[in-house]
């Protein structure tokens, strides 16, 4: 895909511009706002509800954030967007809501979250909601599944993959895929199925030959996450083209 250089223009927020000490929490309205007042693009999460919608969150279960326990997928999309984050007034978005929030002022990537279970419902419920977006998103997963279910239903839609070395610790608490699925992810030998347009490598990797092949050889930009300090910006940058960032406010190139 021709015309990516928005998607490494400027730093990526992870989860949005949060701050839970000063009661802003990730993947919320509030941390949206914030990077978007900070000039930032944003990066968030994807979930199913039991209805099929995509909600803005991180985790599978709604314990850790918010007042309510159990399953994301187990409620509905209204009774998601009742539930309170704790310590805050916000609640849930919708990806449609996220959306009309960003109102195309900056650069979005969503990460569609997934149990590798071969369940497609994310991907195509994301391409519709994102059929009349004029905005500037990129859509990417860990599941190979779900980018390649993007390439079929929403070709023009920015696609790409998240990798990491076999066997390294997930923070999202999903189960395990399978020893050969995941060094297919790691190694990118799904890309003849995906064909995905840009690459998110895990900051500890993207020093290993995979992801630089895929930038060099292949010329697919390459994102890395998770970083967290200026020393660690100034380390990603020799091996990617943009980072996905926490913890720090980085330098924002000037506006164009």
């Amino acid at each position: 895909m021709a015309g990516l250089d928005w998607l490494t223009a400027r730093p990526i927020a992870h989860r949005g511009l949060h701050d839970a000490a000063a009661g802003v929490i990730e993947n919320t309205p509030s941390a949206v706002a914030a990077a978007l007042d900070a000039g930032y693009g944003i990066e968030v999460d994807l979930q199913p509800s039991a209805d099929g919608e995509a909600m803005v969150h991180h985790d599978y279960t709604l314990d850790r954030l918010t007042e309510a326990s159990g399953a994301v997928e187990n409620f509905t999309a209204a009774a998601l967007k009742r539930i309170a984050f704790k310590g805050t007034t916000d609640r849930m978005m919708t990806l449609g809501d996220l959306v009309d929030l960003v109102g195309g002022r900056t650069m979005l990537v969503l990460e569609l979250k997934s149990r590798f279970e071969g369940k497609t419902h994310l991907a195509l419920r994301t391409a519709e909601v994102l059929a009349g977006c004029t905005g500037r998103v990129a859509v990417m997963s860990f599941d190979p599944a779900l980018v390649s279910a993007l390439r079929r239903h929403a070709p023009h839609l920015a696609r790409g993959i998240v990798v990491q070395r076999p066997g390294a610790a997930r923070s999202d608490g999903s189960a395990r895929s399978t020893a050969a699925l995941q060094r297919s992810v790691a190694f990118l030998l799904h890309t003849a199925l995906a064909r995905p347009h840009f690459i998110a490598c895990r900051l500890q990797d993207i020093a290993t030959v995979p992801p630089r092949v895929a930038r060099s050889l292949f010329g697919r930009p390459t994102l890395t996450w998770t970083v967290r300090s200026e020393g660690e910006r100034r380390q990603a940058m020799r091996h990617a083209d943009q980072i996905i960032f926490e913890g720090f406010r980085p330098a924002v190139p000037e506006r164009t």
